[in-house]
């Protein structure tokens, strides 16, 4: 009986011996796939907001030719300001499909969140990636070059119907006191739908933003405990918070920008009270002395809190800076680190540079605390 049993054993390894020596089949072989080639409808695109729900640019593209069926490929339509290699893209995933028509008001606000200006003409840089759907075998297209015009819309933030804003507020010199003084707590438009200015504060208070000097409505925000809003953030009318004042006393940069509803706060130099122009070019020299009666002249007439104006004669070849008292060197102010840009010494730093004066005549002289600018213009 045992012996039949080994027997059995014995014959039974060896079917499945033989099985194991037989050829399978070749395993299936999947030839990999191309880059798509894209193209576009358009590539110069200036539509207006009666355009926005109408589509402005179709985007189309080849098969990868993968060895699967289609329905399995993935891709993701890229676009992104030009020259970035697709560092901050917005991405649109598509199933299946070869072609992706953009509306124009989905085009525009992208436009916009790049921080492109209205009716201004810049290049987007649009590709697409294709692979399956876990994503596998990625393959990029060509990159087609869009010129693009963002359109005008409405501001996020309806703009004061004054045309004016004043700030009031503990964080402010003037308090809670309504009206305001001014124009030290007036801002100034900057451009249509912003508005800003440089303001003395005192830290951990609050502030509100008021379309009417002597009147309690007001610009505010949502929640003026959120961390960090101090420096920035999201502003409307009339919402529950006050505005958070920075943790510490200074001089501060304030700008509201209607258009995109939001508020930005940062560090600024002190606000001096006068300005003089100091140089060889002007007609009172270097020398900078109470007796000097000409240097006391050559003042600049401040036209906003920030902003000073005056119209002098200057001599070509020579130099000026700015000095805010007569006798004494510091605050100066002068060439910053290009022309154009104001540099600055309060005392304990470097001196700025030289304003060079190219060529003798009258000029148009402006000091801008709110950009750190300057300009010399001739007239």
């Amino acid at each position: 009986m045992k012996l039949f049993k080994k027997i059995q054993l014995a014959a039974l390894a060896l079917v499945v011996g033989l099985a194991s020596c037989e050829k399978t089949d070749n395993l299936p072989y999947y030839a990999k796939g191309t880059a798509t080639v894209l193209s576009a409808s358009a590539t110069t695109i200036a539509a207006t907001a009666a355009d926005s729900n109408k589509t402005a640019v179709v985007f189309s593209w080849t098969s990868p030719l993968y060895s699967t069926d289609s329905s399995s490929y993935k891709y993701v339509l890229q676009i992104d300001s030009a020259g970035r290699n697709f560092s901050k893209a917005n991405s649109i995933e598509i199933n299946a499909v070869r072609s992706y028509s953009l509306i124009a008001k989905d085009l525009n606000t992208m436009l916009l969140n790049y921080g492109f200006e209205f009716n201004k003409q810049y290049s987007v840089d649009v590709r697409v990636i294709s692979s399956y759907r876990n994503n596998n075998e990625q393959y990029n297209s060509n990159v087609v070059t869009l010129k693009v015009t963002p359109y005008k819309i409405p501001p996020k933030v309806v703009l004061p119907a004054s045309g004016k804003l004043f700030i009031v507020g503990d964080a402010t010199q003037g308090g809670w006191s309504n009206p305001v003084p001014v124009p030290s707590q007036e801002l100034s438009r900057i451009d249509e739908t912003t508005f800003g200015g440089v303001f003395n504060l005192f830290g951990s208070a609050s502030y509100l933003i008021l379309p009417e000097n002597g009147q309690w409505g007001k610009y505010s925000v949502a929640k003026g405990d959120l961390a960090g809003l101090w420096e920035g953030g999201d502003f409307g009318s009339e919402l529950r918070d006050n505005f958070p004042a920075p943790p510490v006393d200074g001089w501060y940069k304030l700008v509201f920008d209607f258009q995109k509803g939001k508020f930005k706060v940062s560090s600024s130099v002190a606000l001096p009270d006068s300005i003089y122009t100091i140089g060889d070019a002007t007609a009172g020299g270097w020398d900078n002395v109470n007796s000097n009666t000409t240097l006391k002249a050559q003042y600049l007439t401040r036209v906003s809190p920030w902003v000073f104006e005056g119209t002098q004669t200057l001599t070509g070849g020579a130099n000026v800076k700015f000095i805010s008292q007569v006798s004494k060197w510091q605050p100066q102010f002068g060439k910053g680190s290009k022309d154009g840009e104001l540099g600055y010494n309060y005392g304990g730093g470097n001196d700025p540079g030289t304003i060079s004066v190219p060529s003798s005549g009258t000029y148009k002289i402006q000091v801008n605390f709110y950009t750190m600018t300057y300009t010399l213009t001739k007239q």
